[in-house]
């Protein structure tokens, strides 16, 4: 059962980190945005939105990057701290 809720956990970070880039494909609610939220606009990319304007524009997809590889990082430290993995190797 844990390992179904941290596989969950997974692909809902998963999602919200595909949300966050420019490569959000999916139309699923309405233009008025997800339960009413005008900033969480259907066709995702908010981060370049976020960054529009400032100097680090053209750095999205670098910054994007980073964040997922430190935010999955970060949480594979908190898998591994709620589920540690049993060691198998045996001294004979």
């Amino acid at each position: 059962m844990k390992r179904v809720i941290l596989l969950l956990l997974m692909f809902l970070v998963g999602l919200v980190m595909l949300y966050l880039s420019r490569f959000w494909f999916l139309d699923l609610w309405p233009r008025s945005g997800l339960f009413g939220w005008a900033e969480l606009r259907p066709g995702g990319g908010l981060l370049g939105r976020w960054l529009r304007g400032t100097p680090f524009a053209p750095f999205e997809l670098l910054i994007w990057a980073t964040g997922v590889f430190l935010i999955l990082t970060y949480l594979q430290k908190f898998i591994d701290f709620v589920a540690p993995q049993k060691d198998d190797t045996h001294d004979h």
